[in-house]
């Protein structure tokens, strides 16, 4: 009785104490974690994988297509109010190349209507992109491009990132920072001025895993143990 009364107290929280994890080892529930494509959809696809998985034995696959409406997501919904923490590992098929893509995007009302932040690639590394000014993070200079990374393919990727209710933006690959990819209330930052000329604070309504090209760049990621949180997760 009391374990049944402490789970009944969990399950009343709000979700900004708690948090989504999924690894897909029971499948892919399309009910809890639907496909996005805003617009149009010719040619993405999801799947559930069962010959690779970081963990276990399943992952979910994103085959994305060329151009915009080649673009394919799935995600949740189950967002916290407050700051929000993303982990998710990811295998990416190809590199990224010179063309802008995106592999995460999240529709961000404090942007406006059908606007999303995007987290993706262009330049060789890894950015994010807020769709309502086209603003990148960091800024795509040289300085700014030093400051990010390349993403490693063919391998899992440990990919985590935080969203402030301040604005500030942490990211960080395998428990490392990625210094072109911070932005903190604040502080400024020679390698986000674009980004830091807008006073816009995030405030994301959904998190979606796949890929989206604004060229003819076509990519295959997989995604497993994704975790969505008030506070901070880590690679373990």
């Amino acid at each position: 009785m009391l374990r049944q009364t402490a789970l009944l107290a969990l399950a009343l929280l709000p979700f900004s104490l708690g948090q989504v994890s999924e690894g897909f080892e029971n499948g892919w529930d399309q009910t809890a974690w639907p496909t996005y494509a805003a617009d149009c959809n010719q040619g993405g696809k999801v799947s559930l994988d069962t010959t690779t998985a970081h963990t276990g034995k399943n992952s979910i696959k994103v085959e994305g297509a060329g151009g915009y409406c080649g673009h394919i997501f799935v995600g949740t919904t189950k967002v916290p109010s407050g700051d929000v923490y993303v982990r998710t590992w990811l295998k990416a098929a190809k590199a990224l190349t010179d063309s802008h893509v995106s592999f995460i995007t999240m529709p961000d009302s404090a942007q406006g209507a059908k606007k999303h932040l995007r987290i993706g690639g262009q330049s060789k590394i890894l950015m994010y992109n807020r769709e309502s000014d086209d603003a990148t993070l960091p800024d795509l200079s040289p300085k700014g491009i030093a400051a990010s990374t390349a993403l490693p393919t063919g391998a899992w990727q440990c990919f985590e990132y935080h969203l402030g209710t301040d604005g500030t933006v942490e990211t960080w690959l395998n428990n490392k920072t990625i210094d072109g990819l911070t932005a903190k209330a604040g502080v400024a930052n020679a390698n986000a001025a674009q980004w830091q000329k807008s006073t816009i604070k995030p405030k994301i309504t959904a998190v979606y895993f796949g890929w989206e090209s604004y060229g003819g760049d076509t990519n295959t990621f997989n995604y497993d143990d994704i975790v969505v949180s008030s506070s901070r997760i880590g690679c373990a």
